[in-house]
């Protein structure tokens, strides 16, 4: 999908004024609300846009330590330990992945004894092989894709230098 120049500018206030109204975004940006809305319309339709609701915190939520599991799954059985730890409310995501195992879970917990008691969990799933804990001292870049939008608006200038 291409985001030009004006999707980029409806993004960055998207990400930066989420709670403003359209409305308020076509006064900033200076056109016509209707053009604002169906330009929402279609960046959720083509999936660039998948959520409008609040990003929560686990560590306000009781939940400060975050952890990197790594799951190793019996062959055949990915989509059944996959479902399996859908219904393990501390894995906040999942990824099925190539090279040291083949799940890459994402955990909170409350502490160190709780990760345990998570992971102990894991591996009594019918399929989990092992597993391997990676703990997150301190985020260093924060979930972000303005600089991503923002590098696709400018009209390609990375990608014609090869990202130089």
């Amino acid at each position: 999908m291409a985001v030009d120049e004006l999707d980029t500018r409806i993004l960055r206030l998207l990400i930066e004024q989420p709670r403003t109204s359209v409305r308020e975004y076509a006064r900033i940006l200076g056109i016509a609300r209707g053009t604002v809305q169906a330009r929402i319309d279609r960046l959720e339709r083509d999936g660039v846009i998948t959520a409008t609701g609040p990003v929560l915190s686990p560590a306000a939520l009781g939940h400060p330590v975050l952890a990197f599991v790594h799951v190793e799954v019996t062959q055949g059985h990915l989509d059944e330990v996959g479902d399996a730890l859908a219904a393990v409310p501390e894995i906040v995501e999942a990824f099925s992945i190539t090279g040291g195992g083949d799940l890459l879970t994402r955990v909170v917990a409350r502490d160190a004894g709780h990760l345990e008691d998570v992971i102990q969990r894991l591996i009594r799933l019918p399929g989990v092989v092992r597993t391997r804990t990676e703990i997150a001292l301190r985020e260093r870049v924060a979930h972000r894709m303005l600089p991503l939008v923002e590098s696709m608006g400018r009209g390609g200038a990375e990608r014609s230098t090869g990202g130089r």
